[in-house]
């Protein structure tokens, strides 16, 4: 399936997916700051793949998740312009069962996000005219 790019306004691109839209802009002056930049929503994709496969773990063993939240943090390298490591800490609640402490690290472990930046797919850029 495709994703289809458009630009807009001064610095607004939108995505359309899966009949969804995607908007993104750029902090002022450059964009109007209407939306996330889109290096923060690829940030962004990281936590919420990993709390998605949170959320599913506890769900299907019953443990509520209202007091779970996942904390990101990012370290960002100056000579390189990038983000050099991103940890990821689970913040469960103390009644948490002791017994699934590990497996829940686990589950996170399994985002699709995560495994894609492990084993990078290759990226082509081409250029052609619209019909």
């Amino acid at each position: 399936m495709d994703m289809i790019i458009t630009l807009e306004g001064k610095a607004t691109v939108k995505a359309q997916y899966n009949g969804h839209t995607i908007k993104t802009d750029q902090p002022e002056p450059a964009g109007d700051n209407s939306a996330p930049p889109p290096f923060d929503l690829f940030l962004a994709s990281i936590g919420t793949c990993a709390g998605i496969y949170v959320k599913s773990f506890c769900t299907q063993r019953g443990i509520p998740t209202d007091q779970i939240k996942l904390v990101q943090t990012m370290e960002f390298d100056p000579a390189k312009r990038m983000v050099s490591k991103i940890g990821l800490d689970i913040q469960l609640p103390p009644d948490f069962p002791e017994k699934y402490r590990s497996a829940v690290i686990n589950a996170a472990e399994l985002c699709a996000v995560k495994k894609h930046l492990h084993n990078p797919p290759e990226i082509t850029i081409s250029s052609s005219t619209q019909d």
